[in-house]
């Protein structure tokens, strides 16, 4: 657990174990300890896993500026020639499957395989009432939860918060609004996991997974918290996926 210096950002990670590298990649206001559960598996299988915190995220200080998952893309590219230093395994969990799937669209040199976990990739496949529509609501409670995790490792102490708060709203609000047809040019094999009561309806999660040319479906019952709600069934399909399990079962035609 230390910091690296990033494309010129201080940047906290965790890494752990030896191996092929996997990085994980974790949602909006979390950090490394959300990924507490799949971190050690992955390290005893004989990977080497790396937890990279993104800008104005728990240990990692924000930045001037606007909070997009384009510049959270560019920054995880960066950590990724960076640090690790070539291709990896990416799993990326809310805000973290969107970074991970432009990375695999913007420099696909880097992505081996990925796994995309409860996550929308345009506003069409968000469920209403959810979670972003409980943040977008604000609320002292909300606030108040997630300070809990912020304000004791933020390097940039507790008063930002709202700055940060605000940029992520600003974000969610208006990202991300991929168009599904792009997904065609990624060619890395991909699982799309969600809950069935996730923050994306399951027509969207299999509409992702029909675009993307080595894409592959799997639902869990479960909520948008599957890695710590369900971890011992994330784990073992993690495990089969990223250590070469078949990519599709999808037919030329488009069905399974």
């Amino acid at each position: 657990m230390t910091y690296v210096e990033v494309g010129g950002l201080r940047t906290w990670h965790e890494v752990q174990g030896e191996g092929q590298p996997v990085v994980l990649l974790h949602g909006a206001f979390a950090g490394a300890s959300s990924w507490s559960a799949q971190t050690p598996v992955l390290a005893r299988a004989g990977y080497k896993v790396h937890v990279p915190e993104r800008r104005g995220h728990a240990h990692t200080p924000d930045v001037p500026g606007p909070l997009t998952y384009g510049v959270m893309a560019d920054d995880t590219v960066a950590y990724l020639d960076g640090v690790v230093g070539g291709p990896a395994r990416l799993v990326g969990w809310s805000d973290g499957a969107v970074v991970a799937l432009l990375v695999a669209l913007r420099r696909p040199d880097l992505v081996d395989r990925q796994v995309l976990i409860g996550q929308y990739f345009n506003s069409s496949g968000k469920v209403s009432g959810g979670l972003v529509d409980q943040l977008t609501a604000g609320g002292d409670q909300v606030m108040g939860f997630l300070r809990a995790g912020y304000d004791p490792v933020s390097p940039d102490g507790p008063e930002h918060f709202p700055v940060v708060y605000a940029k992520t709203l600003q974000m969610i609000e208006t990202e991300p609004e991929l168009d599904l047809a792009a997904l065609a040019a990624v060619g890395a094999p991909t699982l799309v996991l969600q809950g069935d009561r996730d923050e994306v309806t399951l027509e969207h999660g299999a509409a992702v997974a029909r675009a993307l040319p080595q894409g592959r479906l799997a639902v869990l019952p479960g909520t948008h918290l599957l890695p710590l709600e369900s971890p011992d069934v994330v784990n073992a399909l993690l495990l089969w996926f990223l250590g070469g399990a078949p990519a599709t079962g999808y037919s030329p035609g488009g069905n399974r």
